[in-house]
Order: structure tokens, then sequence, then C-alpha cells
């Protein structure tokens, strides 16, 4: 049984956005979003971001790594972070908008790393540029964050401390995933510089180690691990984001999936 005088939930407001909601319920929905603001902005800005991931990658999402660009396989080693030379890359490329992204990394499935890629640097690029409301929940409510992020996931996450790293914790905030719901957290340096961190279940994903993509001015880093998979975005400033990128997989050891 449904009806307007029946609150609207999370998910309904998603499958809203996404055209999965059952006819007899949208009207409902519309109604609400007409008396609740902060909801309807919610709505807008999952909708802004469908628009752009769709306008960008629509045309090339089902396009094969052309057999010229696929190189050698980073060798796996489960739950150890490698430095140096390491046997080789796998390369992927793919040709988007003005310029494409070119990923470097480890033996993910392509679909799941391509995947989290694109929604967590969507996110990121839709997201930084934002004054007044870069998140739904600011960083000085970290308790109520960190609980309310791991009922919607359906596992615990704790926003990284990364104060040794020159950044802040701005906030977060609940977002669609390849998968499963999404968290994601935005940090912030004294200059103003913003990282994010975009974690979300990836059932088909066996653990891997970083794997690295750049598009325009974001890079992204990309790992999983216990069915979880996690992208930290930021400037492509590749020395940096790995910096940030091992604090936080430092920290998601600790924790676990």
């Amino acid at each position: 049984m449904t009806g307007p005088n029946i609150p609207v939930t999370e998910d309904e407001l998603h499958a809203f956005v996404d055209n999965e909601l059952p006819a007899e319920r949208r009207a409902d929905v519309e109604a609400w979003l007409a008396t609740h603001p902060d909801d309807a902005e919610r709505v807008a800005s999952w909708r802004a971001m469908a628009e752009l991931l769709h306008a960008r990658y629509d045309a090339i999402a089902d396009e094969t790594v052309p057999k010229r660009l696929e190189i050698e396989r980073l060798v796996q080693q489960p739950r150890r972070w490698i430095y140096g030379a390491v046997a080789a890359t796998l390369v992927a490329f793919v040709a988007g908008g003005s310029a494409g992204w070119v990923a470097h990394g480890a033996a993910a499935a392509p679909s799941t790393f391509r995947n989290f890629t694109v929604d967590a640097l969507g996110a990121h690029r839709l997201y930084v540029v934002e004054v007044r409301h870069p998140v739904e929940v600011a960083g000085n409510e970290r308790a109520h964050l960190q609980q309310w992020l791991s009922k919607r996931v359906g596992y615990e996450i704790k926003a990284p401390e990364l104060e040794a790293a020159g950044l802040k914790l701005v906030g977060g905030r609940l977002l669609p995933g390849p998968e499963a719901p999404a968290a994601f957290f935005m940090y912030e340096s004294p200059s103003g510089e913003r990282y994010t961190l975009y974690t979300s279940r990836a059932a088909k994903a066996d653990p891997t180690q970083m794997r690295y993509a750049a598009q325009d001015k974001d890079g992204a880093m990309f790992w999983a691990d216990k069915g979880v998979g996690y992208v930290v975005s930021g400037p492509t400033d590749k020395d940096r984001l790995n910096q940030v990128a091992r604090q936080i997989y430092d920290q998601t050891e600790k924790v676990g999936g």
C-alpha cells in the first residue's frame, strides 16, 4: 500500500532519478519533493551527475580495450602495497570527449575498475566545485556521518584521518554506486585543494593493488578488497595522490570490509 502520507525513502528517491520507481508511487514522490526542498535539491544533484556521466561515457561504455594497448599485468600480492619497479602495467585507454583517460594498474576486472572509476571521477568533478553544498553531512559531525553511511552501504566505514597529509574532512554524502549505495567523503587542504574517497560494495572484484586513472585535470587511484571497492580522486599529481591513497589504504586495511 502506498500513498502521499507515507514518507519517501532514500531508495525511492534513487529509483525516481533512475526511472525505476513504480508508476503508482511516482506522483507521491513528486508531491513529496514539492514540499521537501532538501530532498528536491539532492535529487537534482543526482540527476545532474547522471546526465554528466551519460553525456561523457555512454558512447564508449561498451568499447573493448584495443589489443595494441594491452601490456602485461602487475604481479598481484594481496593486502600489500607495491612500490618501485613492478613486473609491468596493464594499460587501458578509452577515447572520450577532447581527452580520454589512461589507466595503469593491476588485475582488477576491467568492468569493475571502469565502473568505479567513472562513477567516482564523475562525483568528484561534480562536487569539488561546490561552495555551499559540497556534502550532505559536514565534517564536524564525523560520528553521525560514519554511522549513517555504514548503515546505508552495509559495512563499517570510517572517514579516514588525513591530517598528516594536510587534509581536513569537509564531510560526506551518500551516492548511488555501480552495484550498491556508495559512501563519498571530501577533504580539503589549507590552499583549497580537494580530494575525495568513493567506496561501495564490489561483489565481483577480487583483491587488487592500486590502479591509476587520469582524466583531464583529475586523477584517481582504485583498489578493491574483501568485496569493497575504493577510489581516491584528486589532482593529477600522481605522487601526491599516491600519498593520500596510501594513508587511506592503511586505515581501511585496519578496519576491514
